[in-house]
């Protein structure tokens, strides 16, 4: 099992989130021990942003940072445990809405694929990036 970097950077779906990971600056934090939750933007879900606006973000790392903590959550939280709450409070501090009918959504993003887990917690990923 590997970290959740590893996991990251070992599949090609999300070599845009790796490299704004890089970019912000948050490598070493994903790689300790944790645990996070991390609702990782597929590059299909990037690739709704506009490639004027995605290069801004990537330029621009407080920004960077700041979305993607949208998207990290302090613990391990698995699908099961999805399900039964309402709201979820990522390390930005602003609190995400949590629906389910016939798929988890978090905020406007469904959950596409969940419970990969790693060495330092869980990735589940989102077909939308939470701006």
């Amino acid at each position: 099992m590997k970290n959740i970097i590893d996991t990251i950077q070992a599949n090609q779906d999300y070599s845009t989130l790796a490299e704004a990971i890089k970019a912000a600056g948050l490598m070493d934090t994903l790689s300790s021990e944790g645990p996070y939750t991390l609702l990782a933007p597929s590059n299909v879900a990037f690739a709704k942003i506009s490639s004027t606006d995605l290069k801004n973000l990537l330029d621009d790392k407080t920004k960077l940072i700041a979305v993607l903590k949208h998207h990290l959550i302090s613990g391990k939280v698995m699908s099961v445990d999805v399900a039964k709450i309402s709201e979820v409070t990522p390390l930005a501090g602003e609190a995400l809405s949590v629906s389910y009918t016939d798929q988890v959504m978090i905020n406007d993003a469904k959950i596409s694929k969940k419970d990969i887990e790693c060495t330092n917690g869980v990735i589940h990923v989102i077909d939308t990036v939470l701006m």
